[in-house]
């Protein structure tokens, strides 16, 4: 096995990452996953069964879901369980009381979980800003991060890059989208030029701003390539998901945003590209499975096999279209909040949780989800190269004032 040394070396004024392989001889990494839950985190789960014991879970994390992280632990015996929710952790620690799992509660728990000896590797599967924290704690213990939380590059980027480089710890990303630029990159990645990011274009590919008008939940929730949590579902349909991952790119990658590029591709076939400075563009395709990207990170460099479905281009017609910003301005939005930085990004990112969750309830109309977010973004006043603090209060903010719009 090997493992990654990441440095970053400056060309052209830029900064770049730089990976080394170094080699490293052991049969097992032990996990903790946060948010086993949710979707990416019940496909790691997946990944874990089919590892052939090359993986091994020492702790299980999410916010309330007791049935199934119950169901989790006793499948996968953790040392480890979190609970956010206080009420959530004392009943999963009656009903796990006749093993020897530990039921942890709250922030504290979560990154006593990431903290932990044991631990080789944590999967940041939560879903929103409550990322930041655990992943910053890992990183400072030592630990690989295996990064399906967009959010937390989103809100507090330029912070956990620093750390990341300071402790000498890899991030490997697990979104579809960026382990296949992950995977295209070259040892010398100075030579890279652009990254073009694919988008599905969700289901309203193509509808009008008067068609946009009468979107539903129902509608909002279909989408037709991938199986996701409500709340990434609904980023993708306004595409302000697109806009996450081009902030996530920027960081991960060092790419200034003047180099990343989004094409619609309706098909999901082509993950990702990435286009050298000699006109050479290399792209990742795959079937629309999350396991793969997930394993990949959790197996890097070398590739497990696995009895997962296989990709079948035979007959098969690859497209790739602009995105419409007009009628999906929150790419535009992003593109915006990622340049201007400092604490902007955190505080878009916050209201648009917020507004998703009211459009989940039925308390806000599609469109306005966009609407509340560029005024609350309008109105803050941007710290520059904020810490922690800064970033939890910019956070903060964004909240009450999104909930006092609504």
């Amino acid at each position: 096995m090997e493992f990654l040394d990441v440095g970053i070396k400056g060309s052209g004024g830029s900064l770049k990452p730089v990976i080394k392989r170094k080699k490293m001889m052991f049969e097992l990494k032990t996990l903790t996953i946060l948010g086993s839950t949710g979707s990416i985190g019940r496909q790691t789960l997946d990944v874990v069964h089919h590892s052939e014991g090359q993986l091994k879970v020492h702790a299980l994390a999410a916010d309330k879901n007791v049935k199934l992280i119950e169901e989790q632990a006793r499948s996968v015996h953790p040392a480890v369980v979190v609970m956010m929710d206080e009420d959530a952790a004392r009943e999963l620690r009656e009903r796990l009381s006749d093993t020897s799992i530990r039921v942890m509660q709250g922030m504290d728990g979560m990154i006593n979980s990431v903290v932990a000896q044991e631990v080789d590797t944590v999967v940041t599967a939560l879903s929103g800003r409550i990322g930041l924290e655990p992943t910053l704690s890992a990183l400072e213990a030592g630990k690989a991060i295996a990064l399906a939380n967009k959010e937390t590059l989103v809100a507090g980027g330029e912070l956990v890059m620093a750390k990341a480089k300071a402790m000498n710890c890899p991030i490997i990303p697990v979104d579809s989208e960026h382990s296949a630029v992950f995977q295209c990159l070259e040892e010398n990645p100075e030579t890279l030029e652009t990254i073009i990011l694919t988008a599905s274009g969700g289901p309203f590919f193509g509808w009008s701003k008067q068609e946009l008008a009468n979107v539903t939940l129902e509608k909002a929730l279909r989408h037709p390539n991938w199986s996701m949590g409500a709340k990434i579902t609904i980023d993708s349909a306004t595409m302000m998901n697109k806009g996450l991952e081009v902030i996530e790119a920027h960081h991960l990658f060092a790419v200034d945003y003047d180099h990343i590029e989004v094409l619609i591709h309706p098909q999901s076939v082509v993950h990702s590209m990435v286009q050298y400075r000699d006109g050479s563009v290399l792209a990742q395709l795959g079937k629309a499975d999350m396991r793969l990207p997930i394993q990949y990170a959790l197996s890097y460099p070398t590739r497990w096999k696995n009895p997962f479905e296989r990709l079948d281009l035979r007959g098969k017609t690859l497209a790739f279209f602009e995105p419409d910003l007009e009628g999906f301005p929150a790419l535009a939005l992003a593109y915006r909040a990622g340049r201007r930085g400092g604490t902007l990004p955190a505080v878009m990112n916050a209201a648009n949780e917020v507004a998703v969750s009211a459009f989940l309830q039925n308390k806000l109309s599609y469109l306005k989800i966009y609407e509340i977010v560029e005024r609350v973004c309008s109105e803050h006043h941007v710290l520059d190269h904020p810490e922690l603090g800064s970033i939890l209060d910019a956070d903060t903010w964004a909240r009450g004032r999104t909930l006092e719009l609504l």
